[in-house]
This record gives C-alpha cells, structure tokens and sequence, in this order.
C-alpha cells in the first residue's frame, strides 16, 4: 500500500446539481482537494492529498522565465451501476514521463503516479457527475520551481494534479466540424518538443487557431514544419481518415503527440478487422481523394471530445466537404464502442 496522506478540506464547495451539470463546461469548476509532491536533492518528496488552494511562486520562479512544465489529461467516468472508472491512467503516466525525459525534468514511477491519482478520484468522487456524457477531467501537472534565472535544467519541482467535473461535449449531439488546413505557421519541428505536452506547444498555436475562428472553422490541421506538406495533427486532436475503407494516420514521430484515445481507436479499429496504415499523408494525396470521392470520413481524437468528426477541411482555395457534411459509419462505431467502454456500458 502507497503511503499517501490525506488532509481533509474543512470548508467544502458546493457541489453542482445534476440540473447544472449540463452547463458545467469545460475547465471551469474545480473540486475541493489536490495531490501534491516536491522534487529536490535528487528525489520525490511528501506526496500528499491536501485542500485545493493557490500556488505562491517567486517572481523568479524558473518556469516563468524558461518554460519548463508539462502535463497531462484524462477522465474518471461514474458508470451507470455506481462505479467510478478511469480510463487509461497507465498510459497517461507513461506518456508524461516521456514528456519529462525530452523537457529535461524528473520522472515519476508509473504505480505510483497512477495510485495518486486513484486515490484523489476516491477521495472526490461526489464530484463525479451523474448526467449521460459527464466526467470527471483530471489535470497532473509538473513545473520547475528554482527560485533563480539561468537556462538549464532545475534543481526543485512541483507536481500536483487537480481534478474539474466536466460536461457534455457535445451537448447537442455529435457534429460535424470545419477545419482550417494551416500552410504559414507550423506547430513543431523535427528535434523538437511536438511529440511531448508541454504548454510551449500550445501557446504557439494560439493565432493560427484564433485567425481559424475568425473564418468559422473549429480548430486548425498543422501541416510538418519541414515541408509544409504532409498531415500532422489538429489543435488538440489526433487525425484521423477514412479512405476506400482503410484508417489513415500520420505516423508517430516526434513532431506529433502519441495520443491516448489515438492508440485506443487503433487497437479497437485492428479489432474490428479495418485495415490501418500510418505513414506520411500528404494534403495534396488528401485532395485526390476528396476529388475522387475515396476520402469516406474524417476525424479527430483525444480525450475532450473522444471522437470529432470532420464535414469539411480546407486548404487554400480548395473546400473539401467529407462524406456530404454527414458524419460517417465507421466514425460513428469508434464512438460508440470507446465511449461504451469509458462509461462501462462495454
């Protein structure tokens, strides 16, 4: 048994209604304790469950000044018997060490990391909504703290996680989105950090998704920073294809996060015996066979949304309308099946 104190909150929020949970939002609510620990002389130290509260930071705290920070996001899920499920912890703790290893930071044992966040779930679990399509969205969290300016690794971490009941994502039904093929900025390079989930990565795409906004599409597709050719990623999704029957996916390299739901939709789609490739797709190939009529549904994957699913992407003067604006069959199945699972109706 992993020694994990708890110190109980002695002034508890008020918990939303299952009337309010369907305009809970995203992000915007937070429930009454956090898991904390601290890194220096070479080592995690007072791994704790505490009352959520505010963070002091030195005005020379060196993540404010070099960037160094990661995290990462997953779901706890009440089942309709009463349980309370999280999918895929291991992955998510696997991955944020990745992070960790190519931002120069320290890791965390997976066990551990993965019986923290179990133990913060159980300790919250009031606050895990009721209402179809609810969640409860875990954020882990990890940043150097040197009290001190200099480019190079830190010496003193702060990890914690801090749990938000989610609502709905799609609160009025699974639509189609338009997505904005981006061709100017580019969101990561070969050698670079694309592959980990660091904030840098997020914060570079915020124009380009906010010039998207501007002409009515929903998120943005990055195109390789070497090229401007092949398909990447968009926003905060995975990408994912549907041609002649077949799943295409940009192959993982280290300009392209290794999502989560990703790998699930992989698994399950070799289960369901659909044929999947990963490789270099570039836009041009995408174009054929948009034209051709080959290119049978789009869609994007990741843990807000599970499945999103594409109607129209566009490239420079070129409007591709996917499956007539419709969202497809197999689409659809991924969804349905992933979200059984989630929910543990599966």
């Amino acid at each position: 048994m992993i020694d994990i104190p708890v110190t109980l909150s002695k002034e508890l929020k008020t918990k939303p209604t299952v009337a309010e949970e369907g305009s809970l939002g995203f992000g915007q609510r937070f429930t009454d304790h956090m898991f904390m620990m601290e890194w220096y002389d070479g080592e995690w130290h007072n791994p704790r469950i505490e009352p959520y509260h505010r963070l002091s930071l030195d005005p020379s705290s060196s993540v404010l000044h070099y960037a160094q920070e990661i995290f990462e996001g997953l779901k706890a899920y009440r089942a309709e018997d009463g349980r309370i499920l999280m999918f895929r912890p291991d992955a998510n703790s696997e991955r944020l060490n990745n992070s960790a290893k190519r931002m120069c930071m320290p890791t965390i044992d997976v066990d551990f990391n993965v019986e923290a966040m179990r133990r913060l779930v159980e300790v919250e679990k009031e606050w895990v909504p009721h209402s179809d399509g609810t969640s409860l969205y875990l954020r882990p969290t990890m940043f150097a703290n040197d009290e001190a300016l200099g480019v190079h690794a830190a010496k003193h971490y702060v990890y914690f996680i801090i749990c938000s009941p989610s609502g709905a994502y799609y609160k009025e039904g699974l639509k189609p989105i338009r997505i904005r093929v981006e061709d100017k900025y580019v969101r990561a390079v070969r050698g670079g950090t694309g592959f980990a989930k660091t904030g840098g990565n997020y914060a570079c795409s915020i124009l380009a998704g906010d010039l998207a906004a501007q002409e009515g599409f929903a998120q943005v597709l990055w195109l390789d920073g070497e090229h401007l050719k092949y398909v990447q990623e968009v926003g905060a999704m995975n990408m994912m294809f549907v041609v002649n029957g077949k799943l295409l996916t940009a192959d993982l390299e280290d300009t392209v996060l290794p999502g989560v739901t990703r790998r699930s939709i992989l698994a399950l789609a070799k289960e369901m015996g659909v044929e999947v490739e990963e490789r270099h797709i570039a836009i041009d190939e995408l174009i054929a066979y948009a034209e051709s009529g080959e290119l049978q549904e789009a869609f994007g994957t990741g843990t807000a949304a599970v499945v999103s699913p594409v109607g129209e992407l566009c490239y420079r003067d070129k409007h591709m309308v996917i499956g007539g604006g419709n969202i497809g069959e197999l689409t659809m199945k991924f969804y349905n099946t992933l979200t059984g699972i989630q929910w543990g109706r599966i």
